[in-house]
């Protein structure tokens, strides 16, 4: 007979051997609740230096924005990317976020004609547009999953029957 070290861990949790393990366990929920919380918060803070600085390099001279050696449509798509993957943390809608994201990069790329070494070029527009709408959509697909996953999980038995074959 094989251990399970699911149902053992799931024995633990659902029927504590002593009160001392019944209040450990609740304080873990409750220390992971604390965390999450202050996650949230801390990349909520960030939110406005990372929005600041992503308006001087759109903004500002050519030689201030940051580049890869990979490209100007790599750097648009990666930093969108990495923004709105940011900003879903602090604000888990991602769709709403990578939707702002993409009015962002629209308007930035827009604003660009107004500025003296810059000017407005509509893919630089698709590029941060898509890098943001990708992330949207990833952040969505692991929401769903994880959902999905404690969905299931709460209705799996504590004890399953064990395999007759």
């Amino acid at each position: 007979m094989a251990w399970d070290a699911g149902a053992e861990l799931e024995r633990f949790v659902l029927r504590p051997r002593s009160r001392e393990d019944y209040y450990r366990t609740l304080r873990a929920i409750a220390a992971s609740t604390i965390i999450k919380h202050r996650f949230r918060t801390l990349a909520k803070a960030c939110s406005l230096p990372i929005m600041i600085l992503l308006v001087i390099a759109a903004l500002g001279p050519e030689k201030w924005a940051p580049r890869t050696e990979l490209g100007w449509r790599f750097d648009h798509i990666i930093g969108y990317f990495g923004i709105t993957l940011f900003f879903c943390f602090g604000w888990p809608r991602p769709f709403l976020v990578g939707g702002v994201f993409m009015a962002v990069a629209a308007l930035l790329e827009g604003l660009q004609a107004f500025t003296p070494d810059r000017h407005f070029y509509l893919p630089a527009v698709f590029y941060g547009a898509g890098g943001a709408l990708a992330a949207a959509l990833v952040i969505e697909f692991f929401i769903r999953a994880w959902r999905l996953h404690r969905h299931t999980a709460s209705h799996v038995k504590a004890f399953p029957e064990p395999f007759s074959g």
